[in-house]
């Protein structure tokens, strides 16, 4: 792996209360993010190939992470997103290379399909600081009880020169979900939309 990893953080979610009422099941989110070494922090290099291939590998192992964190089979995650935040000696792009190129087939292969697009944020940050990692319905966007985030932070990173990199999946959608829109059991998952 050309990643330099410092470390590797995995939560899991289950909310089983929501105003009052009882989710059964509950709803569960599972996030795997690395903190890893910018290797172009404080500079501007124009060729971000390194970055790019970095995506790749983190593609492949974080989501089989955050699918072994649920305990769960990859055609059951439900819905998906990546977030990458830079400390404060890199750049916005570095966050794009990562996340956008060549993350999404590794991690699509690790949760079994995924015609949507991979819902994703890029910030720049500090120690301690929050990141959200926006969700949608992994194979269809128009499902709107999957419309969510789940939040993250690492106590040290990140530190100047690194950046944190997080993919988090859901095996089911909000709690109590009725704001209407196509239902989870009506997607198609073909055009990525219905």
């Amino acid at each position: 792996m050309s990643a330099k990893i410092r470390k590797i953080g995995v939560w899991v979610e289950e909310t089983h209360q929501e105003i009052g009422k009882t989710i059964a099941p509950p709803t569960r989110k599972a996030v795997a993010a690395a903190v890893i070494q910018n290797p172009f922090a404080g500079r501007y290099v124009e060729d971000l190939t390194e970055l790019i291939e970095i995506g790749a590998e983190l593609g492949a192992l974080l989501g089989a992470r955050c699918v072994a964190a649920l305990g769960i089979r990859p055609d059951q995650v439900e819905s998906y997103g990546k977030a990458a935040m830079v400390g404060e000696n890199g750049e916005l792009e570095h966050a794009a290379a990562i996340l956008h190129p060549k993350l999404g087939a590794p991690f699509r292969e690790a949760v079994e399909k995924g015609a949507a697009l991979i819902p994703s944020s890029k910030k720049r940050g500090g120690l301690g600081q929050d990141l959200d990692i926006p969700l949608g319905h992994k194979d269809a966007a128009f499902v709107r009880s999957h419309f969510d985030a789940v939040e993250i932070r690492f106590n040290d990173a990140p530190r100047a020169d690194e950046i944190i990199v997080a993919l988090a999946i859901t095996d089911s959608g909000r709690p109590l979900p009725r704001i209407g829109g196509l239902r989870a059991d009506e997607a198609i998952g073909k055009d990525g939309l219905r």
